[in-house]
């Protein structure tokens, strides 16, 4: 892992060499060319992506902790400061970034569902 290399969006979007599949992602730069095959996904959506910042459609489609860990091999810098969009990755599920704890969550639609059922048969017991 190279770290310490800096990129632009325009360097990452002209490199044309068939040996490096490289994109961004959260303002790092990673050559994925040697996971191709191995992309649970496949490797078009990995070359689809290619020269281009793939945060969106990474963050929607959603990754495990162990494909984030997995990913930090392939990391080969990070993109220059003046170029970086410093987002986080999505809230939610997607590689338990800023997982909200299900306790916090509140009570479940289904609560309230059964609640409003208890209530309503309470009520035609009453009247009838």
């Amino acid at each position: 892992m190279a770290e310490n290399k800096v990129f632009t969006r325009s360097e990452i979007a002209e490199i044309k060499d068939l040996d490096k599949n490289i994109f961004i992602l959260h303002d790092k730069v990673y050559d994925v060319h040697s996971f191709l095959n191995e992309h649970p996904g496949g490797e078009e959506i990995l070359v689809d992506h290619k020269g281009i910042d793939a945060s969106e459609d990474f963050d929607d489609v959603g990754h495990s902790k162990d494909a984030m860990e997995l990913m930090k091999k392939y990391q080969v810098g990070v993109l220059a400061e003046s170029e970086k969009t410093n987002k986080s990755p999505k809230k939610g599920w997607v590689a338990g970034y800023n997982k909200v704890p299900e306790q916090s969550e509140g009570p479940s639609m289904l609560l309230y569902l059964i609640m409003g059922g208890i209530a309503v048969v309470v009520a035609f017991y009453y009247v009838f």
